[in-house]
């Protein structure tokens, strides 16, 4: 199972407040992680998938990203959507 909206919409009420809330930092590192979750699922079974392993690098890059802005801005948030998340940083 792939994501559609009500998964969407689940994710941004607990991560970013409410459904209508997509923008937030917070709900868009949880989006990247369910996504990235998904891929590596795929990719145990398909090894020879090249493209989505590019695309899995890209999500897990642009994942850094927000978490490295989250980290300068805001440091109590990062401690705490990395502890929800159960990312290894």
């Amino acid at each position: 199972m792939y994501i559609n909206t009500e998964i969407k919409k689940e994710i941004f009420a607990k991560h970013g407040g409410t459904e209508t809330n997509t923008g937030s930092t917070e709900a868009q590192i949880a989006l990247f992680t369910f996504r990235i979750s998904n891929l590596t699922e795929h990719l145990k079974k398909n090894r020879k998938d090249f493209v989505t392993q590019r695309s899995l690098q890209l999500l897990v890059g642009k994942r850094r990203s927000f978490l490295d802005y989250l980290k300068r801005n805001d440091i109590a948030r990062y401690r705490a959507i990395v502890k929800e998340l159960g990312l290894r940083r």
